[in-house]
Parts: C-alpha cells; sequence; structure tokens
C-alpha cells in the first residue's frame, strides 16, 4: 500500500529543500528519520514533518507492518512566489522573490518476493 503526504505552501526554496529530500529518497522510514535529525539545514524539520504523516496514516491500517516501510517517492516542487520591492538609490527598487516549495513524500512496503529484488 501506498501513504501519501505533503507539505503545501511550505516557507523554503525548492532548491534548498531538494538537498535535503535527496538525502532520505529510497531509505527505510527509520533511517530518514535518524538522517534527518542529524542535518543540520532547515529543510530537515520540514521533510521530517512529512514522513511522519504519513508514518501516522500507516499507523491507522491494521494490515501494516510500520517497521517494512521505505520511502519509495520523494518530492520538492515550486510553488507560487511572493513578490517583494526593496529600495535602492535613486528612487528606484529591486525585485525580492519569496519562494515557496510543496514538498510530497509517498511510502510503500517492502515486499517480500524474490531473492535479491526486496523492493
Amino acid at each position: 500500500m501506498e501513504f501519501k503526504s505533503s507539505y503545501r505552501y511550505a516557507r523554503i526554496s525548492p532548491r534548498k529543500a531538494r538537498y535535503v529530500i535527496d538525502l532520505v529518497r529510497g531509505k527505510s522510514v527509520d533511517d530518514a528519520l535518524r538522517i534527518l535529525r542529524l542535518t543540520h539545514k532547515r529543510a530537515s524539520y520540514m521533510v521530517d514533518k512529512v514522513i511522519r504523516a504519513a508514518v501516522a496514516a500507516a499507523n491507522e491500517n491494521i494490515d501494516v507492518d510500520v517497521e517494512s516501510l521505505y520511502v519509495a517517492q520523494a518530492t520538492v516542487d515550486g510553488g507560487p512566489s511572493r513578490k517583494w520591492q526593496r529600495p535602492r538609490p535613486r528612487g528606484m527598487s529591486a525585485r525580492i522573490l519569496k519562494r515557496t516549495s510543496h514538498i510530497s513524500v509517498i511510502l510503500t512496503e517492502k515486499t517480500k518476493g524474490v531473492k535479491g529484488k526486496n523492493k
């Protein structure tokens, strides 16, 4: 089964969040949470929150073993940007973009199939 969770309009640029999401893609949930706890980036808190929400959704289902979950898909897409103006010399202004992100995570169970293909 798949368990999805997302954090929409996260107040961080997608480029910065992708550095963190690349660390946990394909890892088991326990390993991913451990990596995020030791990563000193602002996005690690946000990604941790999304993974924990997906695990909570999996806990609601009785048939799922939470220990066998892994991060199958993890994406960061760009959200809308807030546009601000900063005053510059000689009456001009410079545009500032406050970027946002949509962080999405999909957890699935590892299936016990053919030897060597445990995904």
